[in-house]
């Protein structure tokens, strides 16, 4: 027993003098990589990586890396220099000195701060040979952005320094280092960052350096970012983006058999160049404060518009799948809908007749979606129920709600259910259908932006399916794996209800059957698509106020195997074929073909400007109605 128990003491002892070995290797060294900061004999330099280049979907080089020079500052080593000299060399004032130089001090007197950002290589070269002047200061070599294309900056993003929240939030980052703001540039930081390079420096008490901290135990190399091939068409990207100089809206196109999306334009945009360099901060200020034109806002992604006439083929699908219309349903336009006790119309421009599914989304006909959307809501025991039923029907199509994808911003959009209405509008669900009949075409409290009308168009063409649209293809050469992203998504709509529909889209091209797209085909391409105009109104000294409509178009091609769904919104473009269809047109053609044959309406295109009706609210200059 006393043998045992001595065995017993002696492994003990021993597992405790291992443990305590092992904890002082393991934790001494992040203990001492954590706190060398704050030792004033350690002085710790950083090797920056390149930062990861990106590519289009064809292999197109649109993002690669420029050297640049930063002036750093450790506050406790500044000595008495020249500083008029100093200041002359880095053009700046003795007050912007004094202010830089008291920013950093308020960071820390011990760890170096970014004095100067992003200088230029000749600026560099003229005051290396000089810094040996000015005790305290030093050049930082760091790796910026060489943008190779002046199209997508909305996609791209952008890169600045970090602020107090973002050292706050990642330990991994240190005063004066580049963070990913926007665009991809931020979705992908992980993997566009590489890793810093790691150097610590052993001083004595004179400062003098003596050499590598612990013989350079703790020093890492620098490890270069992860290159990404993004799936955006940089020609599509580019030939969006001149379509829609002088106008304000978006285009988002994506494939649909995978969900890539192949352009994502915002207009008014940017040449990303202008977001780098010493004038990078002078150049955001006066973007970011253009209330007018927003060329930061990124319409495909935020801005939330009613969809107007797209809209009704998703109440087509449900109305078919409810059961309360068949293909030959079939209702009579009287130049409008007319309802409620005061005999209400909703206007219509189909030319009156009867129309049924197919004729009925080919002419855009308000009075037969109108009662088709009735019918949804009226089969239900309330309206609050119908409504319900309604809104997860449409929600299956991946609108009212965020994607999750891999998009650095987004909105929800609006879908209203019948507890949206019941608690923000009819208390004791004392309404009726009528309340709520501008849904039926695309207005009313239904709010999409564009990537989720593109993604709805997509659902369409797949034949009720679609794949979350992402922006990634390939890291580091290695395809894509996230079943977020490759896994179909299934609607509520059974499959065989989206061929009547799709006629309906087709004719929408078709000269014979009156469509409203009939002068925008493509010769040699089968495009099926839907025309939209949605009502305009702000708010002009405290009245509401109608201005031009929008402009809206969706469309896929071909009918069968499409390659391309596209969505265009063009703000007060008047009618949806006048211009959101003729830049989907052209988009589309140059998509597949890769050249236009419709050059009179290229012409047309990139020669229009709607900078007048931009205008108008203050000018005072009447607006175009479409009555």
């Amino acid at each position: 027993m006393r043998k045992l128990l001595l065995y017993l003491i002696v492994i003990s002892v021993g597992l405790i003098y291992t443990g305590r070995l092992s904890y002082l290797q393991l934790f001494n060294d992040v203990e001492v990589a954590t706190n060398f900061l704050n030792d004033s004999a350690i002085k710790t330099e950083y090797t920056y990586p390149e930062r990861g280049y990106v590519y289009d979907r064809n292999g197109t080089l649109l993002v690669a890396n420029q050297p640049s020079y930063d002036v750093m500052v450790i506050p406790r080593e500044v000595k008495e220099f020249n500083k008029a000299e100093f200041c002359k060399l880095l053009r700046i004032t003795e007050e912007e000195f004094a202010t830089k130089l008291e920013k950093a001090k308020k960071h820390s007197w011990r760890v170096p701060s970014v004095f100067v950002a992003q200088m230029a290589k000749r600026d560099y070269a003229y005051l290396q040979e000089k810094m040996h002047r000015f005790k305290g200061f030093y050049i930082q070599k760091r790796s910026i952005r060489n943008y190779q294309t002046d199209h997508g900056a909305n996609v791209l993003g952008f890169i600045s320094e970090v602020d107090d929240r973002d050292l706050k939030k990642n330990p991994y980052y240190q005063s004066g280092e580049l963070i990913g703001r926007t665009g991809i540039e931020k979705s992908y930081e992980n993997e566009l960052r590489g890793v810093k390079g790691v150097k610590r420096i052993q001083k004595d008490i004179h400062n003098k350096v003596i050499g590598s901290y612990e013989n350079g135990r703790l020093d890492t190399l620098p490890v270069n970012g992860k290159d990404i091939q993004i799936t955006l068409d940089a020609k599509l990207q580019a030939y969006g983006e001149q379509l829609m100089v002088n106008k304000r809206g978006g285009i988002v196109a994506i494939e649909p058999s995978s969900g890539e999306i192949l352009a994502l334009v915002s207009a008014p945009s940017y040449d990303p160049d202008l977001l780098v360099g010493r004038q990078r901060s002078k150049n955001y200020s006066a973007m970011h404060y253009d209330s007018i034109r927003k060329p930061m806002y990124d319409r495909g992604l935020l801005a939330q518009y009613a969809p107007g006439s797209p809209f009704k083929t998703l109440n087509a699908l449900v109305a078919l799948q409810e059961g309360v219309i068949t293909t030959q349903t079939t209702y009579t336009c009287r130049s409008g809908y007319y309802y409620g006790r005061s005999g209400r119309k909703m206007g219509c421009h189909c030319g009156s007749g009867k129309r049924n599914v197919i004729n009925g989304v080919a002419k855009s006909c308000n009075a037969y979606f109108a009662n088709a959307y009735r019918q949804i809501i009226s089969k239900y025991d309330s309206p609050r129920e119908g409504m319900n039923v309604w809104s997860d029907h449409i929600k299956s199509f991946g609108l009212g709600d965020y994607f999750g994808n891999d998009l650095s911003t987004g909105r929800k959009g609006r879908i209203p259910t019948g507890d949206y209405y019941t608690n923000n509008y009819f208390k004791h669900d004392k309404w009726h259908v009528l309340n709520t009949i501008s849904n039926a075409i695309g207005q009313g409290q239904v709010e999409l932006t564009p990537i989720q009308l593109a993604n709805m168009t997509a659902a369409i063409a797949n034949r009720g399916h679609y794949f979350t649209p992402h922006i990634i293809k390939k890291i580091n050469g290695v395809s894509i794996n996230n079943p977020h992203f490759t896994e179909p998504k299934h609607t509520t709509i059974d499959k065989q209800h989206f061929e009547p529909v799709i006629q309906g889209m087709h004719d929408v091209f078709s000269m014979k059957k009156g469509g409203t797209a009939r002068w925008l085909n493509v010769p040699g391409i089968e495009i099926c698509g839907k025309t939209g105009t949605a009502e305009n109104f702000i708010k002009i000294d405290g009245e509401r106020t109608q201005l031009t409509d929008h402009s809206i178009f969706v469309a896929f091609a071909p009918k069968d195997n499409p390659k391309i769904a596209i969505a265009v919104f063009v703000e007060n473009g008047y009618y949806g074929a006048r211009w959101a269809g003729k830049i989907s047109s052209l988009m589309i053609e140059q998509y597949l073909k890769g050249e236009i044959s419709l050059k009179a309406m290229e012409k047309l295109v990139l020669e229009k400007s709607l900078e007048e009706e931009y205008a108008k609210p203050l000018s005072g200059e009447p607006f175009t109605i479409n009555e």
